[in-house]
């Protein structure tokens, strides 16, 4: 025969009770023990800023009963230090005692709660002033053209720079701030794009003006063109009689349709510098070009070498 005993209800209840009393009785004692506690700053100068995470917790030697002890330790309230008082150490490295603040930071405690001790005696802070100051964008393009077609003018950025403002000591480090990659493909119009500003993440108290800007570009189809230009030759010295056997070079040029027939001879100037082959003791003239406007993409010269005969 299987014999089933059956604890009765009275006897679990006595054992609940005792338990209970047993726990009320060890909760009411008072105990030495370390707590942690979140801690913020107030007070720092308002031209000034924090440079740097500082300590975020205290350890704490408390004195007082368990009830207490356990209501502190699941508590998140935080422990105010006063920052106003702060001895220098170095240009941005300041200090102060925690000893100083033991009354302040008992009236945080709970009541019941005495510290003892406060564990870490120093606490070291890196303050320094709030600036700004202006920085250049940087873009990151990868634009590609449909064949024939090209900007007409260089990509402009607007706004071209951002005015970021933070900790001294991490800002003067920023010289630039690049922008999130623009990827256009086949690309044979005019475009304008909203481009993310890539701001550091790494630098706590950073604002910036802006977190966007806007790229855009004026595109058009380009095409080719040619003129006969005469050159001329400069740094002759005198009673030299200098014969080429051409007066003229063609110029081949890249323009965007809009502007090619405003493309005429004046436009450029096609100057032989003597002292050039002489210098390096070349038999040809060698052409250089310039171009009067900046709606000209390209240009080339043919030939690109004059050969000339001397007469005395």
């Amino acid at each position: 025969m299987r014999n089933n005993k059956k604890i009765s209800k009275s006897f679990i209840g006595f054992l609940i009770t005792a338990v209970l009393i047993w726990f009320l009785i060890t909760l009411s004692k008072e105990y030495m023990i370390v707590l942690s506690f979140p801690v913020k700053y107030n007070k720092i100068p308002q031209d000034k800023i924090l440079q740097k995470k500082p300590t975020k917790e205290i350890d704490i030697l408390v004195k007082s009963s368990g009830f207490n002890i356990i209501s502190s330790r699941f508590s998140n309230k935080s422990i105010q230090l006063n920052a106003s008082n702060l001895t220098k150490k170095s240009a941005h490295r300041y200090y102060f005692l925690t000893k100083s603040q033991e009354n302040q930071i008992q009236k945080q405690l709970r009541s019941g709660v005495e510290l003892q001790e406060i564990i870490l005696d120093t606490i070291y802070l890196e303050i320094g002033s709030l600036i700004s100051k202006k920085v250049p964008l940087i873009p990151n393009l990868e634009i590609y053209y449909h064949i024939g077609y090209d900007v007409s003018e260089s990509v402009s950025i607007q706004p071209d720079s951002l005015i970021i403002s933070g900790p001294e000591a991490q800002i003067n480090k920023i010289d630039k701030i690049n922008l999130e990659l623009l990827k256009l493909e086949d690309v044979k119009s005019g475009f304008s794009e909203k481009v993310s500003i890539l701001i550091p993440e790494n630098i706590d108290g950073l604002k910036v003006s802006s977190e966007f800007t806007t790229v855009t570009g004026k595109v058009e189809k380009f095409t080719e063109g040619s003129l006969e230009i005469p050159f001329k030759v400069t740094n002759l010295p005198d009673g030299i009689d200098l014969t080429t056997l051409n007066k003229t070079v063609e110029v081949i040029f890249v323009v965007g349709l809009s502007n090619f027939n405003k493309i005429d001879k004046n436009l450029f100037e096609v100057v032989c510098d003597y002292n050039l082959t002489k210098d390096n003791n070349l038999g040809y003239l060698f052409p250089k070009v310039t171009a009067k406007t900046n709606f000209i993409k390209s240009f080339k010269v043919v030939p690109n070498k004059i050969d000339f005969l001397i007469q005395k």
